[in-house]
């Protein structure tokens, strides 16, 4: 029977409890058995939650206390030589200085991960790297889920995803290091089918880069080494087509594929007829991980209709394109936004529930998600209609541009030579980059302010104080071109959203950005227009 899945919730909480659980105890105010405590009432919490959506297959190690990469590489024993003296103490400590860094070692590296604004530690790999088993975290919370009844999917960033975006120290290449590693991918994966796991989830988004002989030939190995004692593997794809890579994923020894219809819906045709006379599951990633825009279900369900035909309905899983952890968790938290423009939405939850609605159709059909699907096309209908999302002055300023708009009057040694008259500034000038801190005092006249209890002239008056100040620290110091400090900002991108027509703002949309820092965008609606300075 098809079922529904989910690939990854976020590990925030509705109202950030995981933030301000960290820094707590970051700054010492609460000890890291609080920490832990919020932890694991977040995870069941989340659990609950995607087991009332009616969510067939739940993921379980998707929770991090700062970032799953890390995590991994931290399970296989892959701590940076700076941190050694660490080993053997408190695992949160050690866990911490690889994150954040200490007072004589520097935080591992940071970067985005793939085209997403979440941002991953970097492993770093030496060329004597050695792997053990350092961590039961991923074994300690199947366990946790299934003392609460509810079994899951325990989810592990497959080894050459983990390696190819790692980095080496010295000479070696990351990806030569995967018979060292892959011992210790298949004592976790026996541990987890001894315990009673069924399925896990393998998640390899490389297999949508271009990859090379080497990584390729990784992949197969990585597959093939532990498939006789490992559980059911659910291989998963996201953030792109497979492309090149699709013959080489369909031959992998697994019992599961997923991959992204949302980003490649064009590989959906292509999917089909690699797997059609295979026995592999196939996860029909259809439901936007990344975006906050409700989702268009008939259109959806063509896609399901049309694998059930070809491939039958034992065989499908219904799921969202990637894991969840790009959307905010839950849209009834929204109490501010417009009505109508709350429609259009479709936050973690919400999304949830657009899986299993499909799930339920091709069940039982349509009818059994009937009120889904009439909201869904109600809702699209709504916006494609609002004049909220067309702004006719915009649309005109638009169409009258013309070609000679698009191309600069002057050439650059002529406007050079014009700025450098203009601003006299030295041959290497001195700046600083935007924003001064936003100290105690600023935050609390902010709060005060909105609560009311500072009144506009008053909150103007310690702005223009504060930028003064900011503005004669420089001076003082000697710099070139100066700031202003940004004191009348909170969110850098929520604050020029304000300023805009266009845009709404969430009381609760919370993403995580990296560790505790999460931000808030604001939802760009309909056509953007500046209505004033």
């Amino acid at each position: 029977m098809t079922v529904s899945a989910n690939l990854g919730f976020p590990r925030i909480g509705a109202h950030r409890e995981l933030k301000f659980a960290l820094e707590s105890c970051w700054k010492d105010a609460t000890p890291k058995s609080d920490l832990l405590a919020t932890a694991a009432q977040l995870r069941a919490r989340h659990w609950q939650l995607q087991q009332a959506a009616g969510i067939d297959v739940i993921p379980s190690n998707d929770f991090t206390l700062y970032d799953h990469v890390l995590d991994m590489a931290l399970a296989l024993g892959v701590i940076p030589e700076r941190f050694a003296d660490l080993r053997g103490g408190d695992p949160l400590d050690l866990y911490f200085a690889c994150a954040r860094g200490t007072d004589t070692a520097p935080a591992m590296e940071m970067t985005k991960w793939f085209d997403t604004n979440y941002h991953y530690i970097v492993p770093e790999f030496a060329p004597d790297q050695a792997f053990s088993l350092s961590s039961t975290k991923i074994i300690d919370e199947f366990r946790e889920a299934q003392a609460l009844g509810i079994a899951t999917r325990p989810v592990l960033l497959g080894p050459v995803t983990l390696l190819s975006l790692g980095k080496a120290k010295g000479d070696v290449s990351p990806i030569a290091l995967i018979d060292k590693v892959l011992p210790v991918y298949a004592e976790i994966l026996a541990t987890l089918k001894a315990i009673g796991a069924q399925w896990v989830q393998i998640d390899e988004p490389v297999l949508v880069l271009d990859l090379d002989e080497r990584q390729k030939a990784a992949l197969e190995f990585s597959l093939r080494t532990p498939a006789p004692i490992a559980p059911s593997i659910m291989l998963t794809s996201y953030f792109g087509a497979l492309g090149d890579n699709l013959d080489l994923a369909a031959g992998l020894p697994v019992a599961g594929l997923h991959v992204d219809l949302v980003r490649a819906p064009e590989q959906f045709e292509p999917v089909l007829a690699a797997l059609r006379d295979k026995p592999t599951h196939i996860s029909l990633g259809l439901i936007d991980g990344r975006n906050i825009w409700r989702a268009d279900l008939a259109a959806k369900f063509a896609f399901v209709r049309r694998a059930w035909d070809l491939v039958g309905p034992d065989r499908l899983q219904i799921a969202p394109s990637c894991s969840l952890l790009h959307t905010p968790i839950d849209l009834d938290f929204e109490t501010d936004l417009d009505p109508e423009l709350k429609s259009w939405l479709a936050f973690s939850r919400q999304k949830l529930e657009e899986v299993q609605a499909l799930t339920l159709a091709i069940q039982h059909g349509e009818g059994a998600a009937r009120e889904a699907f009439t909201a869904s096309s109600k809702a699209l209908a709504s916006r494609k209609a609002s004049e909220r999302t067309h702004n006719a002055h915009v649309r005109e300023r638009v169409a009258s541009i013309t070609p000679d708009q698009l191309e600069r009057t002057s050439s650059f040694a002529v406007r050079d030579a014009i700025q450098k008259k203009r601003f006299n500034l030295p041959l290497f000038p001195t700046t600083t980059i935007g924003s001064f801190p936003q100290t105690r005092d600023v935050r609390q006249a902010r709060a005060a302010s909105k609560r009311g209890d500072l009144d506009a002239a008053g909150y103007d008056a310690f702005l223009k104080d504060k930028t003064r100040e900011c503005v004669a620290i420089q001076e003082e110091l000697g710099l070139d071109v100066l700031v202003h400090g940004e004191f009348e900002r909170n969110d850098m991108v929520e604050y020029f959203g304000e300023q805009l027509e266009g845009f709404a703002f969430t009381r609760n949309g919370w993403v995580q950005s990296y560790g505790s820092r999460c931000v808030k965008p604001p939802v760009i609606f309909g056509d953007v227009s500046r209505p004033g300075p």
